[in-house]
């Protein structure tokens, strides 16, 4: 159990646009040391309530805070040392470079002394770390979707925070990337950072999550320890499909394993 105030938390938040309702009095928070896993199907929600908790989105109902403090009550500069935002796709029409693109993670921290030497350094760092220095003067458009996701969680790093909020950050990567990026938001959840995660994948929930929380037409279905919110019980329902649980070769914790004669044909 976590001690203390979690990092970053949301209590009853609740998005509408349009008179629908996208996420509905959902209430979360994540402590420094603990990584989560937002899980659900497509629809469920997954990346509205990582906006709401970044403050990118406008809130219908509820309140965010970091260190017990309002999102309202922080300056976007401030923001920004406190929290790094991965989005799903990061659209640049122009032609920066890779490792421009990584550079500007560190916008925030611009005018602070030593930035300029320690900026460069952290830039590099955060290259290495994602494996993506090969692409340094790649101008960003040029390059894949895997790549260029890459290269954004590189931005992430080098913005140097102790809150991550990262949407889909295995999404058009390979399966040796998948498990570097999941394994680096693992590292940095371990020395302490509080880090969010939206994630596709069940399985790679599974082996790296702490916990998880599970979404279904905008609102919460289960939250806590990855072993009881990724159950086969609960997961069925919303998912249309039944699973099972395999063990691992490698792991304390079982696999999920769809049934694919189970998937329902009906409209979630």
């Amino acid at each position: 159990m976590q001690s203390g105030a979690p990092a970053i938390r949301g209590e009853n938040l609740t998005v509408s646009i349009d008179d629908q309702t996208l996420l509905e009095r959902v209430s979360v928070g994540v402590h420094g040391g603990e990584l989560l896993g937002i899980v659900g199907p497509n629809g469920a929600g997954k990346t509205t309530l990582l906006r709401a908790l970044s403050g990118d989105l406008e809130l219908s109902e509820g309140t965010v805070y970091i260190d017990d403090r309002p999102l309202s009550d922080f300056d976007s500069r401030e923001l920004a040392r406190r929290r790094a935002v991965m989005p799903q796709s990061s659209y640049l029409p122009f032609l920066f470079t890779a490792r421009e693109v990584v550079r500007m993670g560190r916008a925030p921290w611009e005018g602070e002394r030593g930035e300029r030497e320690h900026g460069a350094k952290l830039t590099d760092y955060a290259m290495g770390l994602t494996d993506t220095q090969e692409y340094a003067i790649r101008a960003y458009p040029t390059l894949s979707g895997g790549e260029q996701s890459r290269v954004t969680l590189a931005r992430v790093l080098a913005q140097e925070t102790p809150i991550l909020l990262i949407d889909e950050p295995t999404a058009h990567l390979d399966l040796r990337h998948q498990h570097l990026v999941l394994q680096l938001a693992r590292e940095l959840a371990s020395e302490g950072a509080a880090v969010v995660a939206v994630l596709h994948d069940l399985n790679l929930a599974t082996m790296y999550v702490d916990t998880a929380l599970v979404l279904h037409r905008g609102k919460l279905v289960a939250s806590g320890p990855v072993e009881t919110a990724l159950h086969p019980d609960l997961l069925g329902p919303v998912f249309g499909l039944e699973f099972v649980h395999q063990p691992h070769p490698d792991l304390d914790r079982p696999m999920l394993v769809p049934l694919p004669s189970t998937v329902s044909h009906e409209r979630g």
